[in-house]
């Protein structure tokens, strides 16, 4: 079921144009209109579902299946080394277009493309806890 206001749900039912480079029953995948390396694609499910963690685990499944194909056409296309999987799931994590929406980022070396982030070190005893929580949660 498509939401009127979606972006994504747009441009799957054809009302706003895309470069799409792979399509299915289930999937849509397009050049990425703000490309952080040229090939940069993303993977729409046709079905809107907000985020990764409101779509189920057999879809997510059936997603990452295309996910899989489409990353390496994306790859041979493009003449990339490797590519960067990335899903942000709701505004606090970047999501900025509220459909779940997969990106694969081409990558070679030695590009100037840096996707990193400060990492940082646990106090002590916090990653046990952590772990913990983690472990018991529903």
């Amino acid at each position: 079921m498509a939401k009127d206001d979606c972006l994504f749900c747009k441009i799957v039912a054809g009302a706003i144009p895309c470069e799409k480079v792979y399509e299915d029953d289930e999937v849509v995948a397009f050049l990425d209109i703000n490309p952080v390396a040229p090939g940069h694609t993303l993977v729409v499910p046709k079905a809107h579902t907000r985020d990764f963690m409101s779509t189920g685990a057999a879809a997510a499944g059936r997603i990452f299946e295309r996910v899989h194909a489409v990353a390496g056409k994306v790859m041979s296309g493009t003449e990339a080394d490797g590519f960067a999987l990335t899903v942000f799931n709701g505004a606090s994590a970047g999501q900025e277009v509220l459909h779940l929406h997969v990106h694969i980022i081409p990558r070679k070396a030695g590009d100037a493309l840096r996707l990193g982030w400060p990492h940082a070190r646990y106090a002590d005893g916090e990653m046990k806890r952590i772990a913990g929580r983690i472990r018991s949660a529903g």
